[in-house]
């Protein structure tokens, strides 16, 4: 049975001449769909769509963030078996940025990353207040600096080390002195 997703020329070199099933097959998946992973579906659940549009690495962790209410589709909050349809705003919150998209296709497999950002379109408010946030991280201060009181350094570590095996020969608290 020759695989759909091959190109057409693919699939005579293997499969060699068309025949009346290659022709029913071949209507059935046309070549003109664009991209093979790219299906004709209407709904998807959101985990699903989440985890093939690259937001997420696993449905698991999808599932998670949707159980925490961190994910939004048209401003309500959303459960793992909630579907989306392409047109669809959804908002997602992770770490500190927030990301507002519009879904613009289904797939239920995940594909490489250029294909997947053919699922999805972000807003322009989106866009500008990632870009916003990016320049302050690039303008702030370097963490590091405001560190006070890290791990000492060796000559530290001897200091200290030396002030508290000097500190019970010279200092007694008891009362016998």
């Amino acid at each position: 049975m020759p695989r759909p997703w091959l190109p057409r020329a693919r699939r005579r070199w293997l499969w060699g001449p068309r025949t009346e099933q290659a022709r029913v097959r071949e209507a059935a998946y046309p070549d003109d769909i664009g991209n093979p992973t790219l299906t004709r579906m209407e709904r998807q659940r959101i985990d699903k769509w989440l985890w093939a549009a690259r937001f997420y690495k696993t449905r698991s962790l999808a599932s998670e963030d949707l159980d925490l209410g961190r994910v939004a589709v048209n401003g309500q909050a959303a459960k793992p078996a909630r579907e989306v349809k392409v047109g669809d705003t959804v908002t997602i919150r992770r770490d500190a940025s927030v990301r507002t998209v519009v879904v613009r296709g289904l797939s239920g497999v995940r594909g490489p990353a250029p294909v997947a950002q053919q699922l999805y379109e972000e807003t322009p408010e989106s866009l500008a207040t990632r870009e916003r946030a990016a320049e302050q991280r690039r303008y702030a201060r370097e963490p590091a600096l405001s560190i006070r009181d890290g791990r000492p350094t060796k000559r530290e570590r001897r200091d200290l080390e030396q002030a508290r095996s000097g500190w019970d020969a010279r200092w007694s608290a008891s009362i016998e002195d």
